[in-house]
């Protein structure tokens, strides 16, 4: 069949078919989903049958079932009936993420199965989640969803941030904690990537309705990577209704990007007003203090002991990115243990050499200036000129603090790069800029787009 209908139609329907039973004349193929099975059935079904019987002449006909309907019609025919190697493998949505094997496990109290929802990691708990002042709003707003979805106010709810700080973690906790106790609350986790492909293949199939079912029965929808949906407007079409639908029948959302819903250049007007209307939680870019907490929580569960003084040289030279912090830990914790050798600051240099390497890339001042002067439409020579309009100075002062943060020059050599200012100059730009950080949240997010773009 691979060779008939070609490698793009094999993969898309015919690549999970398992072998269940042979009984008789009749021999037994199993798909994970009611609607690849239909698909299968209706477009293929009487080839597949033509195949077998010329590669095994008794076998007449074909049967096309779930694997779940399999497992619950002969629940003890696995054993027996199923040649080694051929088991179906049942995919399940679940705390337990994916489970292979011969048999659908038994339900997950409150999680929806099936080709819907991606599986949900269990290390991605509320109880491994490590609270700091740039995640501590995110995370309470996530706390909430999960303890009483649809709350008035928190839907939805949109988390955004950079690259490793979270909201995947956070997504997978409130699916986590919604899957405990009795509830029977239905979770759908996706990301928006696999919304896309899932809407393509049921207009493909003509069964859209069947997908919008699907989709609008769930209790708590999560998509991920929101961002991916610009530019397909057809999808933005189908996600825009399904938000109405869930949200209208006092269903949860839960959305994340790496902008806010105002920055998402590229999405439809009314899907952004909508995404904004609820709850909008940052993630900001970590400090060095929750950085550190993040590696003593990871290295305490690992049982190697890691010093202190590599601990905080981590956090120094990985800064921007939560997951590449925790893989550079593990990384040398794995070494550690490979070869029965202590973990020390001379040994993480030899382990980590290619991860420091990359980030040893420094910011220049000149860069900082030209991005600053860019995102508030001022020209280049303001940085270094004498006006002092609020239109220049704030700007300015950001490009100090920004110099200061990224950078490894002295205040002295920051101060003559603008203009051979004083190194107080840059002083009181740099605590000014942290004080209104504080104060004006609008400011605040504006400067961390900039350090993003800076550092990547």
């Amino acid at each position: 069949m691979q060779v008939e209908v070609g490698e793009v139609e094999y993969r898309t329907w015919l690549r999970q078919i398992r072998l269940g039973e042979v009984e008789a004349d009749e021999i037994t193929l199993l798909l994970p989903t009611r609607f690849l099975r239909d698909w299968v059935r209706s477009q293929y079904g009487d080839r597949l049958s033509t195949l077998w019987h010329a590669e095994v002449p008794h076998i007449r006909r074909v049967e096309l079932q779930l694997a779940a309907e399999e497992a619950r019609e002969r629940p003890a025919a696995a054993d027996h009936a199923v040649p080694a190697g051929s088991a179906p493998v049942v995919v399940v949505a679940s705390a337990g993420g994916v489970k292979p094997g011969h048999a659908a496990p038994p339900a997950e109290p409150g999680i929806a199965r099936g080709e819907l929802a991606a599986p949900l990691d269990p290390r991605f708990s509320f109880d491994s989640f490590v609270v700091g002042k740039p995640n501590e709003f995110a995370h309470a707003c996530a706390r909430r969803v999960a303890e009483r979805p649809s709350s008035p106010g928190f839907n939805p709810l949109f988390l955004y941030g950079g690259v490793g700080l979270g909201k995947t973690h956070l997504m997978h906790a409130i699916g986590l904690e919604l899957a405990r106790g009795e509830r029977t609350t239905t979770v759908a986790y996706m990301s928006a990537e696999k919304f896309m492909y899932r809407f393509i293949a049921a207009i493909r199939s003509q069964s859209t309705m069947e997908f919008k079912e699907q989709l609008r029965s769930v209790d708590v929808l999560m998509i991920d990577d929101l961002q991916f949906l610009i530019g397909k407007d057809n999808t933005q079409e189908e996600f825009f209704h399904t938000f109405n639908a869930l949200v209208d029948a006092g269903k949860q959302i839960v959305v994340s990007a790496d902008k806010s819903p105002s920055d998402l250049s590229g999405l439809e007007d009314r899907l952004r007003t909508r995404l904004g209307c609820g709850m909008v939680a940052d993630l900001h870019a970590t400090t060095f203090e929750l950085r550190i907490s993040i590696l003593e929580a990871k290295a305490a569960a690992s049982g190697v002991a890691v010093p202190p003084k590599v601990l905080e040289f981590l956090a120094h030279k990985i800064t921007t990115n939560v997951r590449e912090l925790e893989g550079a830990l593990n990384r040398l914790i794995a070494h550690a243990n490979l070869f029965g050798r202590p973990v020390t600051l001379e040994a993480t240099q030899e382990v980590l050499h290619d991860i420091l390497k990359a980030h040893d890339r420094r910011v220049t001042i000149e860069e900082i200036q030209r991005k600053v002067a860019e995102h508030w439409n001022i020209r280049l020579t303001d940085m270094s000129s004498a006006r002092r309009a609020r239109a220049v100075a704030r700007p300015r002062q950001v490009a100090m603090f920004l110099a200061k943060q990224l950078t490894s020059r002295s205040l002295p050599e920051i101060g003559r790069k603008f203009g051979n200012r004083d190194h107080t100059t840059v002083m009181h730009a740099v605590s000014r800029v942290a004080e209104l950080m504080e104060r004006d949240t609008a400011f605040a997010e504006d400067v961390e787009l900039l350090r993003r773009m800076l550092e990547s």
